[in-house]
């Protein structure tokens, strides 16, 4: 199992510069918040989709399938009973569902799932070390940008040490397959004692390793990578920067794109 994120691939999207990625992840958010239509967020995320199988990382995109359903499901259900419109379609007591409050549950559902499948592809195109180095070069303090990328680095080891685990007890007669999902979830509640003691010793290790090491965080330091931004990546920021500002006109000016104008 290889539980890291990253794939290698000779792609336009993996030679661009990590500051290029760092800045257009960002601008998408961005983008993102524009709009609380489900009709203008819907498109963002088939972008996404589209960019992804340029890059070759839709792989990525199908280990999380369920999770990004589950957002736009839950999203639906939950965000109708919590702000309301002027189109009523159904009442009962206190509880009202409106049009409104519907097509914006969908567009938060929209904007969540847009968000994770941009990070996802974010992180399936960019190696640690390369995101380490952008967001140094942006002026992240070292110790933010070291703490930033150790973390990353413990995910997929987290992630393979309790794939260890749930393998070695179902070689010892664990049965996870059978009964219902609230049933084979608390099956899974046991195994997180040993993947807990796991991260305790791993995180202890390495503190200790970083002190014999001498790890200062105030030192100076020069560094391997050098950005070496090329044309086709200030072309790609300098597009997207002006979609973000065609997006903020469209919202603030001429308001479109909104279910509910009080909201962002």
């Amino acid at each position: 199992m290889n539980p890291s994120l990253y794939l290698d691939r000779d792609t336009r999207i993996h030679r661009l510069d990590p500051i290029t990625k760092i800045l257009s992840l960002v601008i998408g958010f961005a983008m993102c918040l524009c709009f609380n239509h489900p009709l203008y967020l819907a498109p963002m995320g088939v972008i996404v989709v589209l960019v992804a199988l340029s890059a070759r990382v839709l792989s990525n995109f199908w280990k999380l399938r369920y999770i990004l359903l589950l957002l736009v499901l839950f999203s639906t259900l939950l965000w109708p009973f919590f702000v309301r419109g002027p189109t009523l379609l159904w009442a009962w007591g206190p509880l009202a569902l409106s049009k409104e409050s519907l097509l914006y549950g969908i567009a938060m559902g929209f904007r969540l799932a847009t968000f994770v499948t941009m990070g996802l592809l974010f992180l399936s195109t960019t190696r640690n070390e390369e995101l380490t180095g952008g967001l140094i070069l942006l002026g992240l303090p070292y110790p933010v940008a070291f703490a930033l990328s150790t973390a990353l680095r413990l995910v997929p080891t987290f992630a393979g040490a309790g794939a260890t685990i749930v393998q070695a007890q179902i070689s010892r007669g664990l049965d996870l397959e059978s009964g219902n999902v609230f049933h084979r979830a608390g099956k899974f509640i046991p195994l997180a004692v040993p993947l807990f003691i796991y991260a305790i010793r791993h995180t202890n290790l390495l503190a200790m390793a970083l002190e014999s090491k001498g790890y200062n965080p105030r030192s100076r330091r020069t560094f391997y990578y050098e950005s070496h931004m090329r044309r086709i990546d200030f072309a790609l920021l300098f597009l997207l920067t002006g979609i973000l500002a065609t997006f903020l006109y469209l919202r603030l000016a001429l308001q479109l794109g909104v279910v509910l104008p009080g909201r962002v």
